[in-house]
């Protein structure tokens, strides 16, 4: 057994905390999650730096929120010269991996801290991209065979599309993710490892192998509440609205929005059966007790919540909560939920801590507590923009009726980079403000948990709006880098 553990870190993709039962959904039960969960510590009140994949990714492995690192839109990957985590293990002398989505590293720098590459993507294996350390365990024909229907999706909305097929599981990109994470543990069961997996799912396309789907039919599943006017002028800012405009579910039919659910909870469910099996392999390989495991997202889904499905740019806690679990049995403690407000970035501090490794000074995450000495805190925060122009109702409606997907992927990259918004959540309270916009939001939490009205204009809440505004100035000046980031 190594005198350091190993480090295993399991990340879905676009899974909001409540898509599994182990934060209040009453119809997806996730038993492998909720198995690690009892070996070791869940996080109630975990959340991503940036609810969009590549910033979250860089902040996650730079520990660094995006403002400073740079990352602040998908074209723009981890930043030359990084100091991120697996270049710290790699130099520790670990057989690092990815097994899984990247949407992260791409420099010759940084590909050459991964002794095993075995990328996927939401297509199939991407143009391109050459395994290292391992051969993929089915062909590559399979695998791209099975990714047709995602590359060509049936249109059943002009907001999303869903799916569900009867490939050979082990193909689909979970069971291709999981059945490669089991081989990879038993090639390199005697060897110090820091391993990634990174199963794309349940990001859309949202296609899910039949017998998932069929486990949440209509009747089984629960639609989140939704208020009228939540998006009326003057309720909500106009970005809200501009979002609501293209992603807006009011003319799709009732079967449609069931159909969507079911191939994402089809797919968490599936996701969660992966899970079980790179869990079932440690055991088997007696690697347990010597590895350290994290499972979480990159950030979440809408997924019926605010009446929308997929994501854009808000701070609703669907898309900014993520299910955090750390497990490191006879080492941690087991079978507990901590409730203070952590984040992403706090965990590769404290792998490195629990490692025995330095902390490099750059990273701005603390370790987390429970599971270190460290403190609880009581708030914590997020950011989305790059200081861009805002997208207005003015600039939507130069797109062709109807909106959904197409103006959604039309206008991303300018989405994606307008404002410089950021929020600060506590257990009662979130708030989030961009001196670019035009409106602030202000979400009591106890007496609006889904988050329907912004209370900002409330003058009953101007103390509350005086003591999170500090924190938000506070924060950003403590994490500030004046580094420019390029624009579209």
């Amino acid at each position: 057994m190594s005198e350091r553990p190993n480090i295993l870190v399991i990340m879905s993709d676009q899974m909001k905390a409540t898509a599994s039962h182990l934060y209040g959904n009453t119809f997806c039960e996730t038993p492998s999650m909720a198995g690690l969960a009892s070996d070791g510590v869940l996080f109630e009140h975990a959340f991503t730096p940036h609810p969009l994949c590549v910033p979250a990714r860089i902040s996650f492995w730079t520990s660094q929120f995006p403002h400073s690192h740079g990352g602040r839109r998908n074209e723009t990957l981890m930043p030359p010269g990084a100091e991120h985590a697996f270049r710290i293990w790699h130099e520790a002398g670990y057989h690092t991996g990815l097994i899984g989505k990247n949407h992260c590293f791409d420099l010759p720098e940084d590909l050459h801290c991964f002794d095993t590459w075995c990328e996927i993507a939401h297509g199939g294996i991407p143009d391109g991209s050459r395994t290292r350390g391992m051969e993929w365990f089915r062909s590559v024909e399979s695998i791209h065979a099975a990714h047709a229907t995602r590359r060509e999706m049936p249109v059943s909305s002009p907001r999303f599309s869903f799916a569900a097929t009867t490939y050979p599981l082990e193909v689909y990109s979970t069971g291709l993710v999981a059945g490669q994470t089991v081989r990879f543990l038993e090639a390199h069961r005697e060897d110090p490892f820091a391993l990634w997996v990174s199963f794309p799912d349940p990001h859309e396309p949202w296609e899910a192998p039949q017998q998932y789907a069929d486990m949440f039919p209509r009747e089984c599943i629960e639609l989140p509440p939704y208020r009228n006017g939540e998006f009326a002028e003057g309720s909500a800012p106009e970005r809200n609205r501009v979002l609501y405009e293209i992603l807006g579910l009011g003319d799709d039919q009732p079967e449609d929005i069931y159909g969507v659910m079911s191939a994402y909870y089809g797919m968490v469910r599936f996701l969660d059966d992966g899970i079980g099996q790179i869990l079932d392999a440690l055991d088997r390989l007696r690697l347990r007790e010597n590895t350290l495991v994290v499972f979480c997202s990159d950030h979440g889904d809408f997924m019926g919540e605010h009446h929308m499905v997929c994501k854009g740019g808000l701070f609703y806690d669907c898309l900014t909560r993520v299910p955090l679990i750390v497990s490191w049995p006879g080492r941690l403690p087991a079978g507990v939920i901590d409730t203070s407000m952590v984040n992403l970035i706090d965990i590769v501090p404290t792998l490195l801590e629990l490692q025995g490794l330095t902390t490099p000074p750059s990273m701005h995450g603390c370790p987390l507590p429970t599971v270190t000495e460290a403190a609880p805190r009581d708030a914590t925060f997020s950011e989305y923009g790059a200081g861009g122009p805002a997208f207005l109702m003015s600039d939507l409606e130069k797109h062709p009726l109807p909106y959904g997907r197409r103006a959604l992927m039309n206008s991303l990259r300018w989405r994606e980079a307008e404002g410089r918004r950021k929020m600060v959540r506590t257990k009662h309270w979130k708030y989030v403000h961009d001196p670019m916009g035009d409106m602030d939001e202000l979400y009591d939490l106890v007496e609006d948990p889904w988050e329907l009205t912004n209370v900002v204009g409330d003058p009953s809440n101007s103390g509350i709006l005086a003591e999170l505004q500090l924190r938000l100035a506070d924060w950003s000046i403590d994490t500030e880098d004046a580094r420019p980031v390029p624009l579209p």
